[in-house]
């Protein structure tokens, strides 16, 4: 097979897909070393424009820890983590907006415009897109029994009226949503990134979830599982071979196929445009949650 036969064989594999999805949302949760390294940034930023040109209507939700820790700590503020969540205070609030909403969802904004795409940069609060309430973190004392524990201004969300996002979509603009919402008291809430992506996309019927990580996917035993159904997901969850962090990205899949999302999926995101891979070859790239 000669080189251009090669390429045009990999076009046509896209195909199939192409017509599948045209027209369909997909929500993709961007984070980690996707967002850091400027090759990685570069190649997402070509596949969410290359994803709106040919009648996909992706939405992304971004992250933005790293570069929160590294302003809490130029500002020599108190940072408490109660097993891996960040507990919020008002002055702590304030870094996490300006950053997420002011900086991280800009500089998205700027690059994917920068690649030819029309970006929209917005957070929860805009437009009413999220509502959320206080979050109390549930966790096992010493006596064995379940206790709630207050995190501060750290929400989970309640209601998702996406009417923004459609608005946006219709006129041809990308959505990028920073995870920051709304109590119904008026109330600026700090969400987990994953959570709020998981949402929005039950909200939009989405066809597609895509978190971006930096693991290769859902590993037991140490290796990559490709396609996990909702059963397989509970059991590994119980047998502890699914844990630490990776328990809330699977819990948000579930969540979002037990809505009616068609399918969720935990892939590699230092691997360029593993975006598209996913979305437009045969083989895919990461793990697969679905139904089941």
């Amino acid at each position: 097979m000669n080189h251009h036969s090669e390429k045009i064989n990999h076009i046509l594999e896209a195909l199939p897909y192409l017509i599948n999805y045209s027209g369909k949302t997909i929500v993709i949760k961007y984070g980690g070393a996707a967002m850091v390294e400027e090759e990685l940034k570069a190649s997402f930023a070509e596949d969410i424009v290359l994803l709106k040109y040919l009648g996909i209507n992706p939405v992304v939700v971004h992250g933005g820890g790293p570069e929160i820790n590294s302003l809490i700590k130029s500002l020599n503020l108190n940072t408490q983590f109660i097993r891996g969540h960040r507990v919020t205070d008002e002055a702590t609030m304030e870094v996490v907006e300006m950053v997420l909403t002011g900086k991280v969802n800009k500089q998205i904004v700027s690059l994917i415009q920068e690649k030819g795409g029309k970006p929209v940069g917005l957070s929860g609060k805009d437009g009413g897109l999220a509502i959320a309430e206080k979050y109390l973190m549930e966790v096992e004392g010493d006596d064995g029994k379940l206790q709630k524990i207050d995190l501060g201004l750290v929400g989970e969300i309640s209601e998702v009226d996406p009417n923004i996002i459609l608005t946006l979509q219709r006129e041809g603009f990308i959505p990028i949503i920073s995870p920051v919402a709304m109590s119904k008291d008026g109330q600026t809430l700090n969400i987990n990134a994953d959570t709020m992506a998981g949402a929005i996309a039950q909200a939009l019927h989405a066809d597609k979830l895509i978190l971006l990580t930096d693991t290769p996917g859902i590993l037991i035993d140490g290796q990559l599982v490709t396609g996990l159904k909702k059963a397989d997901i509970h059991k590994y969850i119980k047998t502890g071979q699914i844990s630490g962090g990776m328990i809330p990205k699977v819990e948000c899949c579930l969540g979002a196929i037990d809505s009616g999302v068609k399918r969720a999926h935990i892939i590699d995101g230092r691997v360029p445009h593993s975006v598209l891979i996913e979305i437009l070859t045969n083989q895919g790239i990461g793990s697969l949650i679905e139904q089941g």
